[in-house]
């Protein structure tokens, strides 16, 4: 099989997550990104859930493209800020991503659990994953990763809020992981691996 799915996204980590994942399940799969796509506006994230949002990205790429289209949004809700940042998680600090984003919302979140304790530092990363196809179709699937945040940053690897965040089991942050190992027990990479029968599906048919 020789097909093209597009990824809603610009951020080259996800698609080298998506790839990772995808690839040796579709076999065959040409797996592309934003850049590789004729450019277009990218819609505002206006939806209060992570399927909405995952939605309105998935939508916009395959009415553009006309070749199915994946996109994701996902956060970390932390239960000591009664589950914020939740959707806002990427702009919870007010910066944008290319001025320093992922480390101001680092320190934003940090600085809101001050003097929280560890049996109060719960969290969870949720993640939901749009395919729209062509055709119409639309399907959403979701992951979680449940864990605590940590005191401070550890790690160099992943992304986002990945330095101060332990997996439920581990006792080291997801940034400290290897992407095998985070994308076995991740929010995106479990609802990826629970998607990629219904991209293969699609892209056989």
């Amino acid at each position: 099989m020789s097909a093209r799915v597009v990824l809603a996204s610009n951020n080259a980590k996800k698609l080298a997550e998506l790839r990772r994942i995808l690839e040796p399940l579709v076999p065959g799969v040409e797996v592309l990104g934003l850049a590789d796509v004729e450019p277009y506006p990218e819609p505002a994230e206006t939806e209060p859930t992570f399927e909405g949002n995952a939605l309105i990205k998935a939508r916009a790429c395959r009415d553009v493209t006309g070749l199915p289209s994946l996109a994701d949004d996902s956060g970390i809700c932390v239960d000591a800020l009664n589950g914020m940042p939740g959707v806002l998680s990427a702009r919870w600090s007010g910066v944008p991503k290319d001025e320093g984003g992922d480390a101001a919302n680092n320190r934003l979140l940090l600085a809101q659990l001050t003097d929280v304790p560890d049996e109060r530092r719960g969290a969870t990363f949720r993640a939901a994953v749009a395919l729209c196809l062509p055709d119409g179709t639309e399907i959403v699937v979701h992951g979680e990763m449940p864990g605590r945040v940590l005191h401070a940053e550890q790690g160099e690897g992943g992304f986002g809020y990945d330095p101060l965040f332990a997996a439920e089991g581990h006792d080291v942050s997801t940034a400290e992981l290897t992407p095998e190992q985070k994308d076995a027990i991740s929010h995106r990479g479990r609802a990826l691996a629970a998607i990629a029968p219904r991209v293969a599906e699609a892209l056989q048919a």
